[in-house]
């Protein structure tokens, strides 16, 4: 155990040289990505494989667990370091693969070309290419992920060795307000929402005399489609634990609670085997190498409430209330946890805290633009080629986002819309595809950062019911205490449920806008002022879709059941039947090599004939009133 601030070098030694026997082993180093995406799709069996493989074979090598370094289209990702030679990464492993490059490279020592993404240390070696000189990676800007994928999150001097803890031990040889001077000075703002400035909710904790004082690191993350905290927890676990050790050293908190939901079971156990490592070091603790501080760190595993990612909701939970918010103010950086003085910030933000400490504020605050400054991870799904993690300067544009690292949209369909800001965000047109990301740019558009969830959605997505899905997950979600939002977003479902199953009428347009702004302007939190969002962009970038799915009764992108029938093209059927046997309702009549007939009293719409026939069913969209086309 470190006794006194000046037996820290002596750790930064030893983990260097761990490290550096790691990088000088004369055996070959192979590391596999087990985070969540990892290993849904596999890495913990090809992780298997290849252990009982080098055993069977008699190969010396060293195996080792990483995180996810982003590249979740490519998962498992396995990497193969040879003495002297830069690592190289091979994607979309499986067993057979791993046979392959096992024997291949390890053995025959010739990278395996045709599988390989590129060699990490962004050179062009041959025929592979720098990874980190391809179109996903060469635009991004890697700080809060620069050790993701690379170092074992749960050895603690993998992540000494590339400076970590170091922030920590600079930040407790200043005073307080230097501390949240330096935050200030960075630009830092919180990347869990609305943008707030760090330094300055500090310092309201700081201004405060009551004590015991809290810092809590909100990991709830109960966005559709993020999991950018997630993939931080698991493959970076310290830095949010240094980042937490000097937000409790600068308000003067000595207990610091992680609220993370039980559904991410990865990152609760590295969390716990991280927090373990630090106590046996003296990091966490008491008297923490002698300089007097006191901080222990308590995880809190969450329900997987949407609500409990606000702020005050959070903390009636961590209280062992039911999650529902409470009036501000007082807030909770004056009157949180218990009634005293607490400070909620989330991973990414508690990740950069240590990287400005580690790094400086001037460092940190030459990324980014005037108002928003840093990088901003961000998980991009949906109708992307590239779908991962990726870490963009603040500034960047959603159409470089998108196309130069997200590759563009799936078999070049046209793109549509993008929604940033998770279910309480706004859905962006392609008009505004050269927006800024940046805090004030999205808000504009009537969107909002939060977290960092990004969705990319193409030409077959309906935008009306891209605004109904949403606003039933936060209507299910909400908690209900105030009526604005208990009321207001049923009653906006119902009005969306009507318009996509052909019941809507043109009122309906100018009410959903009334409602929502109601909702907007009168609820008891963020999640209610934000849930609108959705419905209040679509209304604004694509009131054209919502006026065809009420005056022509026709949903453009075919995708709202209620307004289409599936009819059989008799000059193209050549009665295989195959339509008939897929059938679950027994809709489809004919005989065989010949025309065959949809019974539209029984038909229920699930479009199996389309998509299983070879000829392709006419799908076509009725029009409100008139009859349905005679099927042949």
């Amino acid at each position: 155990m470190l006794r006194k601030k000046e037996d820290f070098s002596g750790l930064i030694a030893e983990s260097k040289a761990e490290w550096e026997r790691l990088e000088k082993t004369k055996g070959p180093v192979v590391t596999v990505g087990t985070a969540t995406c990892g290993r849904s799709a596999g890495s913990l069996e090809v992780l298997e494989s290849l252990a009982s493989s080098l055993e069977k074979r008699g190969i010396e090598a060293v195996l080792m667990e990483t995180g996810c370094i982003g590249l979740c289209f490519c998962e498992p990702i396995v990497t193969v370091f040879m003495p002297g030679q830069p690592g190289i990464l091979y994607g979309h492993v499986d067993a057979e693969k791993m046979e392959e490059i096992l024997t291949r490279h390890l053995i025959g020592g010739e990278p395996v070309t045709e599988h390989a993404l590129g060699t990490l240390d962004g050179k062009k070696k041959g025929p592979i290419p720098g990874l980190f000189g391809t179109p996903v990676l060469k635009p991004q800007e890697r700080r809060i992920l620069r050790k993701c994928g690379i170092i074992d999150p749960t050895n603690i001097r993998h992540y000494i060795a590339h400076g970590g803890y170091g922030g920590f031990i600079r930040a407790i040889g200043m005073t307080p307000e230097k501390i949240i001077d330096e935050v200030k000075k960075a630009g830092l703002r919180g990347r869990g929402g609305a943008g707030f400035p760090t330094g300055m909710k500090w310092e309201f904790a700081l201004g405060t005399s009551s004590k015991p004082k809290y810092i809590v690191c909100n990991a709830d993350e109960g966005d559709p489609g993020a999991f950018m905290n997630r993939s931080v927890l698991e493959s970076d676990t310290h830095a949010v634990i240094e980042g937490m050790l000097i937000g409790g050293f600068a308000i003067g908190a000595e207990t610091g609670y992680i609220y993370c939901r039980a559904e991410y079971p990865l990152a609760l156990e590295r969390l716990s085997v991280a927090i373990q490592s630090a106590q046996d070091l003296g990091l966490i603790g008491d008297d923490i190498l002698g300089s007097g501080f006191n901080f222990h760190i308590k995880i809190k595993e969450g329900a997987g409430a949407f609500v409990c990612g606000e702020e005050t909701s959070l903390i009636a939970s961590i209280e062992g209330k039911r999650g529902m918010p409470s009036t501000r103010p007082p807030y909770p950086a004056v009157s949180g946890l218990w009634g005293k003085p607490t400070i909620i910030n989330n991973v990414e933000s508690l990740a950069s805290v240590a990287l400005i400490f580690q790094q400086g504020a001037d460092w940190f605050a030459k990324c980014g633009t005037e108002k928003s400054r840093g990088t901003k991870t961000f998980s991009l799904a949906g109708k992307v080629k590239n779908t991962g993690l990726i870490e963009v300067p603040l500034g960047i544009t959603l159409r470089e986002i998108i196309f130069d690292i997200g590759g563009g949209i799936p078999q070049d369909k046209e793109f549509k819309a993008v929604q940033t800001g998770g279910p309480s965000g706004g859905c962006i047109p392609e008009s505004l595809l050269d927006t800024p990301v940046d805090y004030d740019s999205l808000k504009k558009a009537g969107a909002i950062m939060g977290s960092g969830g990004m969705v990319v959605m193409d030409e077959d997505t309906c935008m009306v019911d891209v605004a109904r899905y949403f606003l039933e997950f936060t209507q299910k979600e909400s908690c209900g205490e105030c009526v604005p939002c208990r009321l207001g977003t049923k009653q906006m479902l119902n009005i969306l449920e009507d318009i996509t199953e052909g019941r809507g009428t043109p009122q309906d347009l100018d009410l959903l806008e009334e409602i929502a702004e109601s909702v907007k302007m009168g609820s008891l939190c963020g999640l209610g002022q934000t849930a609108p969002n959705p419905v209040l962009t679509t209304l604004r970038y694509f009131r054209d879709e919502y006026e065809a799915h009420i005056i022509d009764g026709r949903c453009p992108a075919k995708v709202c059941k209620a307004l289409m029938h599936y009819i059989i093209d008799g000059e193209k059927c050549i009665g295989c039947g195959l339509c008939r046997k897929v059938c679950p309702v027994d809709a489809i009549t004919g005989e065989q090599k010949k025309a065959h007939v949809i019974d539209q009293q029984k038909c229920i719409k699930c479009g199996l004939c389309f998509s299983t026939c070879p000829e392709k069913v006419s799908a076509v969209l009725k029009k409100e009133g008139t009859p349905v086309p005679e099927t042949a």
